[in-house]
């Protein structure tokens, strides 16, 4: 699963890094100022994780392809915001809201995963509609509409940043 020279492996560790990255933007988005290369990472990696997940062997569409495509969708906004629109007025908020979104997406999927392929989560919701799994996504979810309420209330407080280049 963690091998990167298989595709699986590679796309596990594209999300990790998303992940990671994604976390640092979030923070910067909070308490500022951003860095455009963490930013830049984080929306490669995210947009690398969307794409690879489709092309992973599958025999019909899965949930995991439907979040992938609207992750794709919040991407695109997030790099028209950020890159053609230099986080200019309102796309400041909307870049914010639209990563946050991304990153949710990428926790969510990792979320599924860990209950589908660790054990004693696994034992906990075997068809991953059982109550911890419901619980353990809802409390992400909350977690995201906090960082993306704080996000939105701290790009109403700053100057825009320099445009990136």
């Amino acid at each position: 699963m963690f091998d990167p020279t298989t595709l699986v492996g590679f796309h596990t560790w594209l999300s990790l890094i998303a992940i990671a990255t994604g976390i640092m933007v979030i923070i910067d988005l909070i308490r500022g100022p951003a860095r455009p290369t963490w930013t830049a990472v984080f929306l490669l990696t995210a947009l690398a994780t969307s794409a690879t997940g489709f092309v992973l062997p599958f025999e019909r569409v899965l949930p995991s392809h439907i979040v992938g495509g609207i992750a794709l969708v919040v991407l695109a906004v997030a790099l028209l915001a950020q890159y053609r629109f230099r986080l200019a007025g309102a796309w400041r908020w909307i870049y914010a809201v639209a990563a946050i979104a991304s990153l949710y997406l990428l926790v969510f999927v990792g979320v599924a995963q860990v209950f589908s392929k660790i054990p004693t989560l696994h034992a906990l919701a075997p068809t991953q509609s059982e109550a911890p799994f419901a619980v353990a996504q809802l409390a992400v979810l909350a977690l995201f509409v906090a960082l993306a309420v704080a996000a939105v209330r701290a790009t109403r407080r700053t100057i825009a940043p320099q445009a990136y280049a």
